[in-house]
């Protein structure tokens, strides 16, 4: 008998921490700065990395502690998915929210943390740290690429 994948069998909601936190596929889109319009709410996307992002590795620095010294770090829950529509679409939260499966290049799919980068999904090589970058300098680095979803 062949066992359903967790994500497959259970909702969001009722997932185990480690069941959620697994869900991650490494993209590090949601580490991107962003610039929302005040007058409209778009939000646009820049090639532009949280300080705490290592851009070598897509992870956090600092997981643990995000929030204390990120303040408008997002910590993804179930009941604040639907909030988020600046979620890339690939993201497996938003994917699966949808009623949507994971991508083939998910490292729990794939079996690999690689596939993310080798498919083309994931900031690695496109980002720069926030990190001496000028408020200013942000809306010249604005990007479409991180809400698409076939980078590769």
């Amino acid at each position: 008998m062949v066992e359903v994948p967790f994500w497959r069998a259970k909702r969001l909601r009722d997932m185990t921490a480690v069941e959620w936190d697994s869900l991650c596929d490494g993209c590090a889109k949601c580490c991107l700065v962003k610039l929302e319009d005040i007058d409209t709410g778009a939000i646009d996307h820049t090639d532009v990395a949280c300080r705490l992002l290592d851009l070598g590795t897509c992870r956090c620095t600092d997981y643990a502690r995000r929030q204390d010294r990120v303040l408008d770090c997002v910590v993804l829950r179930p009941d604040t998915l639907a909030g988020l529509h600046w979620m890339p679409p690939t993201c497996a939260y938003r994917l699966l929210s949808e009623g949507k499966d994971l991508s083939w290049w998910h490292y729990l799919v794939s079996g690999s943390r690689e596939t993310v980068h080798e498919a083309g999904m994931s900031v690695l090589g496109r980002v720069v740290s926030e990190t001496g970058i000028a408020d200013e300098e942000l809306p010249d680095r604005i990007v479409e690429w991180p809400l698409s979803g076939d980078e590769d």
